[in-house]
């Protein structure tokens, strides 16, 4: 499988997480139920959905056979947004030590995406990942308050916080994140 070391590479410090006004309007008003680790298999099959003007996906059958062996050992985790009992949105990663490696996301209603990455925030904190690995830039992670750094701080924080004893386990929601209703990082 192809593998990717962009430099920089694009991360979001768990401190940092910018939620614009109209996302802590979706967390508040849409309806929406964020819920870890009960569709995984669902969430990999929306985020290898064709994309707007794409035809092909990078999440073939033999990755995501990958994500689901990791997700069966407790490292592969999917945060899913839920509205009227249907999955509408989501994304899933991998926690090794404390990094967690946001894979790809998706979403069928407005916000959705953006309410399980405010939730995956919210747990990493509560659990003391201070950084998620995203990987590559674009303009919604950004809008997010992610940003680049160069490979070498990467790898120099990815050394200090992979060798963290954490088992995998079965994450389980927090306080709060039923109807998320907790914003951090509302920004005016």
């Amino acid at each position: 499988m192809l593998w990717w070391s962009p430099d920089p590479r694009m991360v979001l410090y768990t401190d940092e997480l910018k939620v614009s006004r109209s996302l802590a309007k979706s967390l508040r008003n849409k309806g929406y139920e964020v819920r870890i680790d009960s569709a995984f298999s669902d969430v990999l099959n929306g985020c290898a959905g064709p994309r707007r003007g794409e035809t092909g996906t990078w999440l073939g059958t033999p990755m995501r056979r990958a994500y689901l062996a990791l997700h069966r050992a407790g490292y592969a985790h999917s945060f899913e947004t839920w509205k009227a009992g249907e999955l509408v949105g989501g994304l899933y990663g991998v926690a090794l030590g404390r990094m967690f490696y946001g894979e790809s996301m998706f979403s069928r209603a407005v916000d959705a995406s953006k309410v399980a990455l405010v939730a995956l925030v919210d747990t990493l904190r509560k659990r003391g990942f201070p950084l998620i690995d995203c990987q590559m830039a674009t303009p919604l992670l950004a809008s997010l308050g992610a940003r680049e750094i160069d490979r070498a701080s990467f790898s120099r924080t990815l050394a200090r916080l992979i060798n963290y004893p954490e088992p995998p386990t079965a994450w389980t929601p927090q306080s709060g994140l039923g109807a998320c209703s907790t914003a951090p990082g509302i920004q005016d």
